[in-house]
């Protein structure tokens, strides 16, 4: 084994420095359950409100306008009846009456005078329609005369014009502002129950999401949900999926148990089988392959039951360092095999020093078996590492023939053995996929692709330990 720091580290691929496990295409992020049902409900209240504002001005407009033209038509006609039927000495002082009491203003209507029609909304119109039908088509109605402001009516006594002055305020918007502060008051408790609905409907999803994520993370315990809510439906959802979880939990239950169990109603037999045939068999080739076999049937229960492990795994400080020498002098020594680790010193991450030990044992022995290169036939395997950010990114890689390109992605599944002169190889294949389990079980991430400039690269991404 040799150590070189110069050994170039390779980009690792597309990917895997960046995005969060797990490996699997993950789809592409949309609006929440709860934006689009406060969205949809924020439609639906705000067409409600129109269609409702629309409903009471046509149905407050024209009784109002009816109302405002009747009042305007019994003022004319009184004062005009007043004036008529009074004195020149009485009729003075009637003026100065209704000037102070009613605040209404008679004066002379010039033919020079300047004046702007009273048609500033349909409100209006409506009004000025109806008070020269009432008072004939020679009535004006007029917003401002000579720049004067106000609700001015010409009308006329004894064919003479005049001009009576009175408050706008006769015919004034409806409700005043009175109704925008209920119509905004409404709107407002409308749209915080357009949230309240919402949430309430995308709470139970979110705890459903939450738990079905735990149940793939292997975690059982932590994925119970509460079969005592009020709703219905979402306590049968609750209910079931408490139910499917309890009942994958026994299955992985079972799983364990049994392999546990095969490893060791195997592990016996196969025991005494080996030394019966260290005593029994003369020929020292024969005992040798006896024994070579035996060790296979041992070495693949134990790549079973690697494959089959929980992943309840608490992370710890691992020197990195010490690992990949451990696991490079298991090895032992091959004149055919060169290793070079290229690791800073004290590199530390975070997980677990056996699994992680048992995760480079693995992709060595794969190394081993598919890396030698084609020339001379000599393994060469080189490891290097580097901090970045709070990751570690290590790179194994041999320089073999390498895979073709449609099956790396392939490989880490389990029982798959690439093409036709891997599957020569002995083994279960399921060391690279006891790899990937491992890596994600401490938190990190497995890839592998051809190495560019020959071979085969396992890239992993491990947690950094805090400084």
């Amino acid at each position: 084994m040799s150590h070189d720091s110069r050994l170039p580290f390779e980009a690792l691929p597309t990917g895997l420095e960046t995005a969060p496990a797990p490996l699997e295409m993950r789809p592409q992020r949309g609006v929440s359950l709860f934006w689009r049902t406060f969205f949809f409900l924020t439609l639906l209240l705000v067409g409600s409100i129109v269609a409702w504002l629309q409903t009471f001005r046509a149905l407050e407009y024209e009784p109002r306008a009816l109302q405002s033209a009747q009042q305007l038509a019994s003022l004319v006609n009184l004062s005009r009846a007043a004036l008529v039927h009074s004195d020149s000495i009485a009729r003075v002082s009637l003026i100065k009456t209704l000037a102070a009491e009613e605040s209404l203003s008679i004066a002379p209507r010039e033919p020079n005078d300047n004046f702007k029609l009273y048609d500033t909304d349909a409100l209006s119109r409506n009004v000025s329609a109806r008070l020269k039908k009432r008072l004939g088509n020679d009535t004006v109605v007029a917003r401002e005369v000579n720049g004067t402001p106000g609700l001015w009516i010409g009308f006329s006594i004894d064919g003479d014009p005049y001009w009576l002055l009175t408050d706008p305020s006769r015919i004034g918007p409806v409700a005043g502002t009175t109704w925008l502060i209920w119509l905004g008051t409404a709107a407002l408790l409308s749209l915080a129950g357009a949230a309240l609905i919402a949430r309430l409907i995308n709470r139970p999803l979110k705890k459903l999401s939450f738990a079905a994520s735990r149940v793939r993370e292997g975690d059982f315990n932590s994925s119970q949900l509460n079969e005592a809510v009020a709703t219905s439906e979402i306590r049968e959802v609750n209910i079931g999926f408490n139910r499917m979880a309890q009942r994958l939990s026994k299955i992985e239950q079972d799983r364990a148990l049994m392999l546990a169990g095969i490893s060791h109603d195997l592990r016996t037999p196969l025991a005494r089988l080996r030394l019966e045939a260290e005593m029994s068999v003369s020929d020292p080739v024969a005992r040798e392959h006896m024994a070579a076999d035996i060790d296979q049937v041992n070495a693949i229960i134990d790549k079973f039951l690697d494959y089959a492990r929980p992943d309840n795994l608490r992370p710890e400080e691992v020197s990195l360092n010490q690992v990949v020498e451990a696991a490079v002098y298991a090895l032992g020594e091959d004149p055919t095999r060169q290793v070079t680790v290229a690791i800073p010193p004290d590199t530390r991450v975070m997980g677990d020093a056996v699994e992680l030990q048992r995760v480079f044992s693995n992709l060595l022995e794969n190394a081993q078996r598919y890396g030698r290169s084609p020339g001379d036939g000599m393994v060469r395997v080189d490891i290097t590492a580097k901090a970045k950010d709070d990751a570690v990114l290590v790179k194994l890689r041999d320089h073999g023939p390498g895979v073709p390109p449609d099956l790396v992605q392939q490989l880490t599944q389990p029982f798959f053995r690439g093409d036709a002169s891997r599957s020569a190889a002995t083994g279960t294949g399921l060391g690279l996929a006891i790899v990937e389990r491992a890596v994600a079980r401490m938190g990190g991430r497995f890839a592998l692709a051809n190495s560019s400039t020959g071979g085969l690269a396992a890239h992993m991404k491990l947690v950094r330990a805090p400084r």
